[in-house]
């Protein structure tokens, strides 16, 4: 059995930023942009993956969801209690520099961690945290 990832979901409240920043700050091709009964769904991918998509989701897609579980998070998310990805970086210090000159939030400067990475963290526009990480050479 071979099982590869193709696609993650992120929660975003405006796809507009969200396209602001995972397209011009973080250099991503947008590959889809779907709306569908009033909700969007935009897919974005790294040029180095052609294989793996990140779909911008509106928070809670779920057309079955109640408007209680939409509003709940639609607060975590606004929190920044959801997660969102980890990219890896050849150069986690550049990129780190890169995404912060392009207005990101900084969440965490680049650190060398015990678990062998050096990463960096920045919140997007909707609040979620990315990490980016380079392996630390021995």
């Amino acid at each position: 059995m071979n099982v590869k990832l193709s696609q993650c979901f992120i929660a975003v409240d405006d796809h507009d930023k969200a396209l602001a920043f995972y397209r011009d700050a973080l250099g991503l091709e947008v590959r889809n942009d779907v709306g569908f009964e009033g909700m969007r769904w935009v897919t974005v991918g790294s040029p180095a993956q052609p294989d793996v998509e990140i779909v911008l989701e509106p928070p809670l897609a779920d057309p079955n969801a109640s408007p209680a579980d939409r509003q709940a998070v639609a607060e975590l998310l606004a929190k920044g209690m959801l997660r969102g990805v980890i990219f890896s970086t050849e150069d986690v210090d550049a990129t780190f520099e890169h995404v912060r000159a392009a207005g990101g939030e900084v969440l965490q400067e680049p650190v060398d961690q015990p678990y062998g990475v050096r990463d960096c963290a920045f919140r997007d526009p909707a609040g979620n945290m990315l990490r980016f990480t380079q392996p630390r050479s021995s």
